[in-house]
């Protein structure tokens, strides 16, 4: 029958698409990345989801995250990700946690209940964990690496960990999971050498700070506040979800054909 699925369908088969519906997948982090990631996975099929984020949505957001309008400054993403994943798929199952990802809550997450993992975080601290946790219970995983302050969106690729190479992010979390014992971890990153963001106080979170009232992490606490752009996060979004949709059809698409 047709359904809004039938041109996936026409690539992926029937078995397949069965596949992706039966799948729950838990994405970290709901901005950028993480948004687009969604974004990408409910239009290919996929049926459940946990979204994990305390974020609220900031009209800085509004240049590059899918889910930020307007109208959904000063809700929480993760409430505004799933409204609009329902309007795409009503039977879409979206469970959402408001709530920062750290070591010392990561018991509330029950990484064996997920089929596919997405670390779209910007902490190496959450990144890390949430990386083990899954590798603990054998549940795969990819982690966006460096996205900040990036201007060429065909620079992106995949690749281990290990083999990745200028990304300053990456090379943090090859020197951590190296110690952790980690042997492999599929990532997206970039060789491009991250561009200085422009010191302009008249438009800095540091001195015009707009976070939504009672946020938890303002942007004013980082270290760095990186610039971003509509079609580099965007971009990895996209990236990471194609790759889970080929890894969770393989086997499918292999019989199929």
């Amino acid at each position: 029958m047709l359904n809004q699925f039938s041109r996936t369908q026409l690539l992926l088969g029937k078995p397949a698409m069965k596949k992706l519906e039966d799948t729950r997948v838990a994405i970290f982090g709901i901005g950028g990345v993480g948004g687009y990631v969604c974004e990408a996975l409910v239009r290919s099929g996929v049926g459940k989801f946990d979204l994990i984020d305390d974020d609220k949505v900031c009209l800085t957001n509004l240049n590059r995250q899918i889910h930020a309008t307007r109208k959904t400054v000063g809700k929480y993403k993760t409430e505004v990700m799933k409204e609009r994943m329902q309007d795409i798929n009503p039977n879409v199952e979206v469970t959402i946690h408001n709530c920062f990802y750290l070591p010392e809550n990561a018991d509330e997450f029950h990484f064996e209940d997920y089929d596919y993992v997405v670390d779209a975080v910007d902490t190496v601290t959450a990144k890390i964990s949430i990386i083990m946790k899954a590798q603990e219970v054998g549940v795969p995983v990819i982690s966006s690496m460096g996205a900040g302050n990036k201007l060429e969106p065909a620079g992106f690729k995949v690749a281990d960990i290990y083999q990745t190479r200028v990304c300053p992010l990456a090379k943090v979390m090859r020197r951590e999971l190296k110690k952790r014992g980690v042997k492999s971890l599929k990532v997206v990153y970039s060789e491009e050498q991250p561009v200085r963001p422009l010191e302009d106080m008249a438009i800095s979170c540091r001195a015009h700070c707009i976070c939504p009232p009672g946020a938890q992490h303002k942007c004013t606490e980082r270290r760095d506040i990186p610039g971003s752009i509509s079609f580099v996060p965007s971009v990895v979004g996209l990236i990471i979800g194609g790759e889970i949709i080929k890894d969770l059809t393989e086997a499918e698409r292999i019989a199929a054909r």
